[in-house]
């Protein structure tokens, strides 16, 4: 996501000692797992694609996820902790300038060494080191480390879950341009064929409102969720519901594509180099539209959220429309009384799908598609980042980047909540995004 990179440890310092460790070391197991089982129906050879710059292999996710607690709580605070390999160091650091040389991300593709057992093998001597020092004996060695420890180890588990949503987005990019069209999956659960039901509009008036993370909560957070602060916000509206598929058609038959008076000088670039005509895995069967999906090729669905476009084609189409795109503090203003439920990865479609229009809030605003907002991301007010090389992990990205809000169908159900914010370049089209329109009072 840029790869979707925010972080920040909680602000209180939970007492490791007094806490029960195998809870942690149970979460620990649980979140690795998943990581796993996304691969699990993956053949050697996908394992080692890299489809574009922005792609990484699947071997490369499960070995940069584990080099991630090797390198920044074994290393500094397992007493007598062994290396598994001296070269992980370089091969597996995504961006850390601070602590080590990445080795180049375009590059990541040519590595057919080390294998997938390798990796494998590397994971399970990590797994084994962190069962270690999340034992009462492994955490006593810690000493007055213990609550750095737990607060990296969060950290550690939220990066993983990020990469486990990185992975099914670079999974269906390797798939997808794969002239076989292969099925990632075919036991996934179909989405429900309907048309959306029509758009309404929820009404919010101006003030000052309160945007980012709680500092009284001891939820997890990432660092460019903070700090709280207050925003002032003129009278809005947004839609009930993000565009569908089938809206997406009609800009797309009113030559969306071809009226460069919609789009933004960068986009219309993009547009014309790229030859873009329809969202990303989108093809065009005569009268109807299809599309690549982890489950092989289906027809479009046309009432759930139109997915893979980039921000320029959001905003294109908001400009056709006759509205907008919402800044990311509405979009958190709407989302504060919202229920988080959705459709996440949890519910095993890993796709959008319809939704049903609700009377008290917008819907579908977790789950199903990343919302593409109209703000740049950029830090709040007061902004710091991690001391030391964690630092890097999310501050140096404040450039260039569009901030998505709410999840997608990819997103584990408990990496999410109204404060996260998720960013990529506008030309990105890979990740599970889509959009909802916002309009003046």
């Amino acid at each position: 996501m840029s790869v979707s990179q925010p972080a920040v440890l909680c602000d209180d310092e939970p007492a490791l000692a007094s806490e029960p460790y195998l809870a942690y070391l149970d979460e620990y197991r649980s979140v690795r797992e998943v990581t796993e089982t996304i691969c699990r129906p993956l053949a050697n050879e996908d394992h080692v694609v890299q489809t574009m710059d922005d792609v990484s292999p699947p071997k490369w996710h499960l070995a940069h996820v584990t080099w991630f607690f090797e390198a920044f709580i074994l290393k500094p605070f397992a007493k007598g902790y062994e290396l598994f390999h001296p070269a992980y160091d370089h091969l597996f650091n995504s961006y850390y300038e601070t602590h080590s040389t990445p080795y180049p991300r375009p590059a990541r593709g040519l590595l057919s060494r080390p294998t997938v057992d390798d990796i494998y093998t590397y994971r399970q001597h990590v797994d084994s080191a962190m069962a270690h020092l999340l034992s009462p004996s492994g955490i006593r060695e810690t000493g007055e480390n213990q609550s750095e420890v737990l607060q990296r180890l969060r950290l550690g588990l939220q990066h993983e879950q990020q990469h486990q949503e990185l992975l099914l987005m670079d999974i269906k990019h390797i798939l997808g341009m794969n002239p076989l069209a292969p099925v990632y999956r075919g036991d996934l659960t179909s989405p429900e064929y309907v048309d959306a039901e029509p758009l309404g509009w929820f009404s919010y008036t101006d003030g000052l409102r309160t945007v980012g993370h709680d500092p009284a909560s001891s939820d997890f957070a990432f660092d460019n969720e903070r700090p709280q602060h207050r925003e002032y916000l003129a009278p809005f509206w947004l839609a009930s519901r993000p565009v569908t598929n089938r809206e997406f058609i009609d800009f797309i038959n009113d030559g969306g594509y071809e009226r460069p008076e919609l789009w933004l000088s960068d986009g219309w670039d993009r547009v014309r180099q790229a030859d873009w005509k329809a969202p990303l895995y989108w093809e065009c069967g005569g009268e109807e539209w299809y599309y690549r999906t982890l489950s092989g090729r289906q027809r479009v669905n046309p009432g759930a959220p139109v997915c893979h476009v980039s921000f320029y084609e959001a905003d294109a189409y908001a400009t056709w429309a006759g509205a907008r795109l919402p800044t990311e503090a509405e979009w958190e203003v709407a989302a504060q009384a919202v229920p988080i439920n959705g459709n996440f990865q949890e519910q095993n479609r890993l796709q959008p799908a319809p939704g049903r229009v609700l009377a008290d809030h917008p819907s579908q605003m977790f789950g199903d598609v990343w919302e593409w907002t109209g703000s740049a991301y950029r830090p709040y007010p007061g902004f710091k980042p991690l001391p030391g090389s964690l630092g890097e992990y999310n501050g140096k990205f404040m450039s260039g980047q569009m901030v998505l809000r709410g999840g997608c169908c990819a997103t584990p159900r408990s990496h999410i909540r109204p404060t996260y914010r998720n960013f990529f370049p506008p030309h990105a089209r890979w990740a599970f995004s889509g959009f909802r329109l916002a309009k003046e009072d």
